[in-house]
């Protein structure tokens, strides 16, 4: 089996690939995590989706492509430029609301809402503010996670951070948690209660 083969990319991708690359953009999503996230957005019709560290939008793509037209995503990026590539690409999909803020300053006004999938690529939500992103789900609710395995780009010290993110992961109550060895190392967690 060839898990790159017929992939069946989203129509916008190509077009924010190149622009990913032209801006020098070196933490894009790998084609596999993009399938995953599709193949998981298409279980929550109706769905209310977050989206953590929108990049120039290659995640953004493949999770609108899962999407039914009654669902909504909601993707934060603190990067003005990034932002306005997402925008530039996939900004007209009625289904997509795009927010350029700072993650540590956003997440706390989502209180009270509740979300049925939460794609956290990005330091807040992930790394810190973990159990409030966490509380965002409803019972049944994916939270999913990349860059798991080591990555060219991780910084002095990051993988003692994966470290310790996997190991509260792996600890949560009300979770039920699947490490996966494969592209960059993924993690789903589904809330049970």
């Amino acid at each position: 089996m060839n898990d790159l083969l017929n992939l069946h990319e989203p129509a916008r991708l190509s077009a924010i690939l190149a622009e990913t690359k032209a801006l020098g953009f070196d933490m894009p999503s790998e084609p596999l995590t993009g399938a995953l996230l599709r193949a998981l957005a298409a279980s929550k019709p109706s769905g209310h989706f977050l989206e953590l560290g929108s990049g120039t939008g290659i995640a953004t793509a493949w999770i609108l492509d899962g999407m039914d037209a009654g669902s909504r995503l909601t993707s934060l990026d603190n990067n003005a430029i990034l932002t306005e590539c997402v925008k530039r690409h996939l900004g007209a999909d009625s289904r997509l609301t795009l927010v350029c803020a700072d993650g540590d300053v956003f997440l706390p006004t989502l209180s009270g809402q509740r979300f049925d999938f939460i794609f956290a690529d990005t330091w807040p939500g992930k790394y810190h503010l973990l159990d409030e992103t966490l509380a965002l789900l409803k019972p049944g609710g994916l939270f999913v996670i990349d860059d798991m395995l080591p990555q060219a780009n991780w910084p002095a010290g990051h993988p003692e951070n994966v470290v310790r993110l996997i190991a509260k992961l792996e600890e949560l109550p009300h979770f039920k948690v699947v490490k996966l060895s494969w592209a960059s190392g993924i993690i789903i967690a589904t809330k049970t209660a």
